[in-house]
Formats: structure tokens, C-alpha cells, sequence
């Protein structure tokens, strides 16, 4: 076996390609991989889609938080006090994980329950913006303050029962797709 590969080397010795490659060929070869490089990150991805709107979706909510925020000049709960600020600061966070959980789970099936939820949260913030400016205007009135935690926790349980909703609707799904 080896004489058989070692006569094969001999037999084919002057049809070796031993010459050089020319100058700035390996430069060459480098920008050509980093321009396929390139290309292959920006290829577009089906899944893209879901991400970004995903992404849509939670811009659009901390937009109309912030401009409903900075529209109004009433009182919010974390000017009351640190301990009201903290308050705040857990609804709010609590809300935020809420809708990002939702924003995962949206596609076609459950597009409409979803902004059905949302519309009912928009409903809510306006009712919490005109209690920020009622308290302002009564001087930290204790029922305004209840109010302001109960307008919270009433977003929570919306956006709780939507996530129930949309799991019912992820194991009918897949109950139908197993039949």
C-alpha cells in the first residue's frame, strides 16, 4: 500500500501546482470573507418579524406612558413620599413584565384579544392621569391615593387575565393541531 502511494507521488510529481500565489492575494481573499460576512448577518430572518413587533409594541406603550406622563400636571404617587415612590416603581415594573410577556405570545390568532386588553389599559391610564391631577389639586387626599394603587392593581388583573387567555388559547390550539 505505501510503494503503491509513493509510486503515485512519483508518477505525478511534475502535475503539482507549486507555485506562489501573487501579492496581496491573501488580502484579497480576507475582504472578500469579511464582504460575505457582512451579508450573510444582514439576511433576513422570518422570526425578525416577531421580534420587531414585539419590540413596536413596547415602544408604543412606554410612548404613550411618557406622553401621557408629560401631558399632564398632576401628582404622581412618587412625589407623595419614598415609600409611594417604591409603590409606583413595583406597580409599574410589574405592569412592564406583563405586557412584554404578552407582546411574546402575540401573533394572528390572538392579535385582537390582545389589543382589546390594551385598549382597556389605555382606558385606565387616562383614569389614573385624572387622578394624578385631582390629587394634586386636593393635597394628597388618602382616597385619591387608594384610588391610584386600585387603578394599578385593576391593570394587573387585566393583563393577568389576558395571560390566562391567551394560554386557554395555546392549549386549544394545540389540542386542535394534535386532532
Amino acid at each position: 500500500m505505501k510503494d503503491n502511494l509513493e509510486n503515485r507521488f512519483k508518477e505525478l510529481t511534475d502535475q503539482f501546482d507549486i507555485a506562489e500565489p501573487t501579492i496581496g492575494h491573501f488580502d484579497r481573499f480576507e475582504s472578500r470573507l469579511r464582504k460575505k460576512e457582512e451579508k450573510s448577518t444582514i439576511t433576513w430572518n422570518p422570526n425578525t418579524w416577531k421580534w420587531l413587533s414585539v419590540a413596536a409594541s413596547i415602544l408604543l406603550l412606554v410612548g404613550f406612558w411618557f406622553g401621557s406622563y408629560s401631558a399632564t400636571s398632576g401628582m404622581e404617587l412618587a412625589e407623595i413620599s419614598p415609600e409611594m415612590e417604591e409603590t409606583q416603581s413595583f406597580f409599574m415594573a410589574s405592569i412592564q413584565k406583563e405586557v412584554e410577556k404578552i407582546n411574546v405570545q402575540r401573533d394572528e390568532t390572538n392579535a385582537e384579544i390582545i389589543d382589546d386588553a390594551f385598549a382597556q389599559l389605555k382606558v385606565l391610564e387616562t383614569k389614573y392621569q385624572e387622578l394624578t391631577i385631582e390629587l394634586e389639586d386636593t393635597s394628597e387626599d388618602k382616597r385619591i391615593i387608594y384610588a391610584m394603587i386600585a387603578n394599578f392593581q385593576q391593570r394587573i388583573e387585566v393583563l393577568g387575565h389576558l395571560l390566562e387567555q391567551l394560554e386557554e388559547i395555546k392549549i386549544i390550539n394545540s389540542e386542535l393541531n394534535a386532532a
